[in-house]
């Protein structure tokens, strides 16, 4: 089971009905919005005892095209590295 933004809104709102759906968006919305650009910024994103976001630079190198065997230069790009918590991952492998 995957989870998706919507999902997310409906069961926030089906666990607190004072609320009103659209505040709820918007503030999933806001928080998603704020760690993409924290990320943009190279900041590091956690969130205790669930995960970690951390932006990491990858150097520019040569490559080789494995059809052609051609050398294509690649260029310096950023990747994101997640890391769940402990607290998560032991919940996640301990046995029923």
């Amino acid at each position: 089971m995957s989870v998706v933004k919507s999902g997310l809104i409906n069961k926030l709102s089906n666990n607190y009905p004072n609320f009103i759906k659209k505040d709820l968006s918007k503030v999933v919305e806001i928080i998603l919005d704020e760690i993409k650009e924290s990320l943009k910024r190279g900041e590091r994103v956690e969130i205790r005892d669930v995960f970690t976001l951390e932006v990491k630079k990858v150097k520019a190198k040569y490559a080789r095209n494995p059809r052609t065997n051609e050398k294509i230069y690649i260029s310096e790009k950023k990747k994101i590295k997640f890391k769940f918590s402990k607290v998560w991952s032991e919940k996640i492998n301990e046995k029923i």
